[in-house]
């Protein structure tokens, strides 16, 4: 059953929670909110993985805008789930966008700060982040367990950068691997598909018209649905949470 805050979605996947807002600003302001309500709410250290993307971009914006007194920025504790292996400067890095838009307008401690080397190879570099989460991230069932992981989704379904040729990474043992975009051969890090179910919250954080094709196969499990690594993305304990405004979700509500 959904839960929802709007009541013209129909039942779909297992149990996801699906948040509907007007535009991609209105969808961060919703995802802002819930952030902050869950790391003030955090007894002690909150570990979130966050997300490029456009989208992020404005909820670290709006964090950094209108949550920088109000939130306990110590308690969180922030890592990667995905970046290009690029100088921190570039636009293309997900954790220089996120230093640059949230991290150096918020007092956070750079203690509290944990991005990949973009400047390693991947294969090396995947195997020293995996060590560098095994130490700082609380392990539940064998594994690392995040707070919250934020994640996108791509036209061809791929979520961190874990993409459709590469369905191995869902099951890696590893806590994350080397991947290359499928088109540009651009190298990344990923987090692993059993490192993203084993989180207490999973964020799919979805906006744009160009998206509701394949949330719409995902979310009601169309067609050949499980060629997309974003369908496999089903938490072991946790719960999913999809923050859609209404261009992504247009396909899967009741008109």
């Amino acid at each position: 059953m959904v839960n929802s805050a709007n009541s013209n979605i129909p039942k779909i996947m297992s149990n996801p929670v699906v948040k509907i807002a007007a535009s991609p600003e209105e969808t961060a302001h919703e995802m802002a909110v819930f952030l902050a309500a869950e790391i003030n709410s955090s007894p002690d250290k909150y570990f979130i993985a966050l997300s490029g993307g456009s989208t992020p971009k404005i909820l670290y914006k709006i964090l950094a805008q209108e949550f920088k007194n109000s939130v306990e920025w110590h308690k969180a504790h922030f890592f990667v789930g995905d970046d290009r292996l690029v100088p921190v400067s570039s636009s293309e890095s997900n954790y220089g966008e996120a230093k640059r838009l949230l991290f150096d307008n918020i007092s956070v401690p750079l203690e509290n700060i944990h991005p990949v080397d973009g400047l390693i190879p991947p294969e090396i570099e995947a195997e020293r982040y995996s060590e560098k989460i095994n130490e700082l991230v609380p392990m539940e069932h064998g594994l690392p367990c995040f707070d919250l992981m934020l994640l996108g989704l791509g036209e061809d379904g791929h979520t961190a950068s874990i993409f459709p040729n590469r369905l191995d990474l869902l099951s890696s043992d590893k806590n994350y691997g080397p991947a290359w975009h499928p088109e540009t051969n651009q190298p990344r890090v990923t987090v692993t598909g059993k490192v993203i179910n084993n989180s207490r919250k999973i964020i799919f954080l979805v906006t744009g018209r160009s998206k509701s094709k394949i949330v719409d196969e995902i979310l009601n499990k169309k067609g050949d649905f499980l060629k997309y690594p974003a369908a496999h993305i089903e938490p072991m304990t946790g719960q999913v949470f999809w923050f859609l405004d209404n261009s992504a979700a247009k396909k899967i509500r009741k008109d």
